[in-house]
């Protein structure tokens, strides 16, 4: 009797590896292409790049993380000190129309101080070197020429403004930046800017 051993197919296995091999070799030239994908896109990102080799682009990146961290925290130490300063002045308006439509006030119109006025009511915001007026006045041409002339004189640029007509007033906004000649306080500001409404 003769006993037949079956022959193992080699070819198999051989053929098994070469496709993993195959995969493999694939799997890596995606993994490789997406790695220089990453790293142009890196690239596009940091500025004043000279070299394009992956390890200029790395050390590049890393600088330029740091220098925006620094940034940051300066700006939050900076935000921290930057405080708004503000004042109100409101008054009771007394204003009322006489029979020609003329504005005019209920109050003597004797030697007034400038806090006995019932106009103009104001508003004064400080922030860093910004600075916001609001002001409702009397409806005067020559109080817009008090304001802006006062504005300057306090060592104020203004670099907005906006008047409009509200019934027998102005609401006048301002934005104005403080000058090296400007060293007041919000409070002398708005008393200024009252008085010479008075």
């Amino acid at each position: 009797m003769i006993l037949r051993i079956p022959m193992l197919n080699r070819a198999q296995p051989l053929a098994r590896s070469h496709s993993n091999a195959q995969d493999h070799i694939l799997a890596e030239r995606k993994r490789r292409e997406k790695l220089t994908q990453r790293f142009v896109a890196l690239s596009a990102l940091i500025p004043g790049l000279k070299k394009m080799d992956k390890a200029s682009v790395l050390g590049d990146a890393i600088k330029h993380i740091k220098y925006l961290q620094e940034s940051v925290k300066e700006y939050e130490e900076q935000k921290k000190e930057r405080t708004m300063e503000s004042m109100v002045l409101v008054k009771k308006s007394q204003l009322v129309l006489d029979e020609n439509h003329q504005l005019s006030s209920s109050s003597s119109e004797g030697n007034r101080d400038c806090s006995s006025s019932n106009l103009p009511e104001m508003e004064v915001k400080v922030s860093g070197k910004d600075v916001l007026i609001k002001i409702l006045c009397e409806k005067q041409k020559s109080n817009l020429i008090k304001i802006m002339a006062e504005i300057e004189r306090l060592g104020l640029s203004i670099t907005n403004s906006s008047v409009l007509p509200f019934g027998p007033t102005f609401d006048i906004s301002i934005i104005a930046q403080k000058t090296s000649d400007f060293d007041m306080k919000v409070e002398d500001v708005v008393k200024s800017l009252s008085c010479c409404l008075s």
